[in-house]
């Protein structure tokens, strides 16, 4: 399998509206429930303005389209990363899952997933 990394800093945060949002950006993940506005975007693209934020996120990207029968690709990465004592924070997009992680141990993750055979672009 073909993972992409991302080549930007990301932040998570909590935003008030969604006016708040470079919508212009070539980069976020938005999700709206019943009490919370979540985004997740570049780091130098997140509104000055955030109730809460964490900074400090890199991120890779299953290449390709996922069908929806397709089982366990992001449970095994996640798993993978967790014996090696890395969390994830994971999106989905309609086509395939993006996974993030901390910056601080990024490097430690693309050798993890590299000796597990995965093919990093």
């Amino acid at each position: 399998m073909k993972l992409k990394k991302i080549p930007f800093d990301l932040t998570v945060c909590k935003i008030k509206s969604i006016s708040d949002i470079n919508l212009n950006s070539d980069f976020y993940f938005i999700n709206k429930t019943d009490d919370e506005l979540s985004l997740v975007c570049k780091t130098n693209d997140t509104p000055s303005d955030t109730i809460a934020r964490d900074d400090g996120w890199r991120g890779f990207h299953i290449e390709g389209m996922l069908d929806f029968s397709l089982i366990g690709i992001l449970s095994k990465i996640s798993a993978i990363l967790a014996d090696n004592q890395i969390s994830i924070f994971a999106v989905s997009t309609y086509n395939t899952d993006y996974f993030l992680v901390k910056a601080k141990y990024f490097d430690k993750a693309l050798s993890v997933l590299i000796t597990e055979g995965y093919d990093i672009l």
